[in-house]
């Protein structure tokens, strides 16, 4: 064990520019730093006797390194201390209510007659202005609108049910 820490202490500070110049983050470079100073320690029975303890701790703290690199892409990208992020981008919309979502959407599309549904596709779907899905499909501009306003309306009927139907009942006030 002596002769060990004779060997190794030494060669810290230069593990540390390395881990440094390899992670660009003093707190990365210092954990791995640990982490090959433990494997040097669980292994050091396995080292050759001939060779040089320098290259045989860089090459493991490199070795280190380029798989902690590997497995950071794999996982998508850099590891943020949790007090770093910003709470926004934690927070996730769930997934499982997009598919009755769509299902019910497209159900809506397709209960809507078919000269309303080709209106509310180009127009909103496709982008194209009125004039144009006016053109695409041979009628007027003021078809196109009423059209596209009453399946607007009829979507939103379909999509939250009865209760959309229902509008406000203006009075006349004397």
């Amino acid at each position: 064990m002596q002769q060990m820490m004779l060997l190794v202490e030494p060669l810290i500070p230069a593990l540390r520019r390395y881990a440094a110049a390899l992670t660009r983050d003093r707190s990365d470079a210092d954990d791995l730093v640990q982490d090959t100073l433990e494997l040097v320690i669980a292994r050091w029975h396995q080292r050759r006797d001939d060779g040089s303890v320098r290259s045989w701790l860089f090459a493991i703290l490199h070795n280190l390194a380029m798989s902690r690199l590997r497995q950071s892409h794999r996982r998508g990208g850099a590891h943020l201390p949790l007090d770093d992020v910003d709470e926004a981008s934690l927070a996730v919309p769930p997934h499982q209510e997009a598919g009755p979502q769509r299902h019910d959407l497209l159900r809506a599309l397709d209960a809507l007659p078919e000269e309303q549904r080709s209106v509310l596709l180009l127009v909103t779907v496709e982008g194209l202005s009125y004039a144009e899905t006016a053109e695409v499909l041979g009628v007027p501009n003021g078809t196109v609108m009423s059209r596209l306003s009453r399946a607007r309306d009829r979507m939103i009927q379909l999509m939250d049910g009865e209760a959309a139907t229902r509008r406000p009942v203006l009075r006349r006030l004397k």
